[in-house]
């Protein structure tokens, strides 16, 4: 018995290479990539389509500072709440399927959006499309997993959220544009119309992982069975890279998110007596800033995975001490440099945060990146939901009068809320920094 007991142990091994092949990368991977990402960015053109329109949304539903904040609070809220299940499902499911089913939803909450004219119908439909938006990044980081060299994953992930900043960019400047020369209705209605075409992408071109060379050999005593929901979420979070992950992404991610989804407009025309297309350029300026860091930190990370911690604590560090300065100068009006440095600062804001889900890839097995990738991407945007409602309710507090009274003086004192989530943020990433050197050999 003794000398026939190895041989079985080999098939699991044989059988395991088999069903996991080496991913390929190359050209076929690339394609798999580009149509899955076309997903992600009609996603970011949504999520950050009330950038642009904040004041205007003020205007058709009149509501105030708090009241405008809670739509994207409700949105960010629900993107965040639906990131494990929906890791889950892309473990369970497979991120083709995931994916169409995030552009029915992202289509059907922004057309419900474009013909709402009361506050709580629109409400509801940003939560639509937020639950539609959380289906998205994630699954393109699987399919970037099951086509790319590990090697090659940070840079993939660099690439993907540039690519997401496209379409923050076509927000900016194209949706600003037509918001103002077409209207409210037509132009929400034309994005949501803009998934029929992705959405006929996705079923007709995307493969979601290369063909098995072979078909899986099933072990002895029949096949593993899956791990209970509940079991496959705590071996994720038992993992100290994960949490780690988890608490970079909160503290790097919410300053640009806040600004760039909601405050960065009404800071800039009502605190700053910028011109909307003046605020629109700087409001670009942020979009091409991160796509600049996506680029460096991705050639970074796919150098040397010791880049990690000192791009996450560089970023920290340089947007804590650009708001310092922003919001000490005297009378709350700083110059035209210091804003345009500040904005600049904050486009290494979402590149950094992604440093997060490559804590959370190289500590967890394949079998379960999409719930270890869900839960690290909670955390930005748990970041964003405080400091988008924190602000509101400040704005409010400061601003008694209402909305269209809100001064520079009363943004400064609302914008210094962002110091609360980034301290704990950064006392978490360094607590966690140390106990992840002690786990690793």
């Amino acid at each position: 018995m003794s000398a026939s007991a190895p041989v079985p142990a080999a098939v699991p091994a044989a059988a395991s290479v088999a069903a996991h092949p080496a991913p390929p990368g190359g050209r076929a991977a690339w394609l798999a990539w580009s149509v899955g990402v076309s997903v992600y960015i009609l996603a970011v053109i949504h999520r950050t389509s009330l950038g642009v329109a904040g004041l205007d949304a003020a205007d058709r539903f009149g509501i105030g500072a708090s009241a405008l904040s809670t739509f994207s609070i409700l949105q960010v809220l629900v993107y965040a709440a639906m990131q494990i299940p929906v890791g889950l499902l892309v473990d369970r499911f497979g991120p083709r399927r995931v994916l169409l089913l995030g552009v029915v939803l992202l289509s059907t909450g922004q057309l419900a959006f474009a013909f709402s004219s009361s506050f709580a119908p629109a409400l509801a439909s940003r939560a639509v499309l937020g639950c539609g938006d959380a289906m998205t990044f994630i699954s393109v980081l699987r399919i970037a997993a099951r086509w790319f060299p590990a090697a090659r994953n940070p840079f993939v992930a660099q690439l993907t959220g540039l690519a997401g900043m496209g379409g923050n960019l076509v927000t900016t400047v194209v949706l600003a544009q037509a918001l103002h020369s077409e209207g409210w209705t037509p132009t929400f209605a034309a994005i949501a119309l803009l998934g029929v075409a992705v959405f006929a992408l996705v079923a007709l071109f995307l493969r979601e992982a290369p063909a098995a060379p072979v078909r899986p050999v099933e072990p002895p005593g029949g096949r593993a069975a899956r791990p209970t929901l509940r079991r496959q979420v705590l071996d994720c979070w038992q993992e100290p890279g994960t949490r780690l992950g988890l608490w970079v992404h909160f503290t790097t991610q919410f300053p640009g998110n806040a600004f760039g989804l909601l405050w960065g407009l009404p800071y800039l025309v009502e605190a700053q007596g910028m011109s909307r297309a003046g605020a629109g350029g700087l409001l670009t300026l942020l979009v091409l800033s991160n796509m600049a860091f996506a680029f460096l930190f991705g050639r970074l990370l796919s150098r040397t995975a010791r880049a990690r911690m000192p791009i996450v604590l560089t970023a920290i560090a340089a947007t804590a001490l650009g708001w310092a300065l922003v919001l000490a100068w005297p009378g709350g009006h700083p110059p035209a440099w210091l804003l345009v440095g500040i904005i600049l600062v904050m486009g290494s804001n979402g590149p950094a945060s992604l440093v997060g889900l490559d804590y959370a890839r190289s500590c967890n097995p394949g079998e379960r990146l999409g719930t270890a990738s869900g839960i690290v991407n909670m955390g930005g945007f748990i970041g964003t939901m405080i400091t988008l409602f924190g602000i509101g309710v400040l704005l409010d507090a400061l601003s008694p009068d209402g909305a269209g009274a809100y001064s520079a003086d009363a943004f400064r004192w609302a914008f210094c809320w962002q110091y609360v989530p980034l301290a704990v943020g950064a006392a978490m990433i360094l607590r966690l920094r140390r106990k992840l050197t002690v786990a690793q050999p």
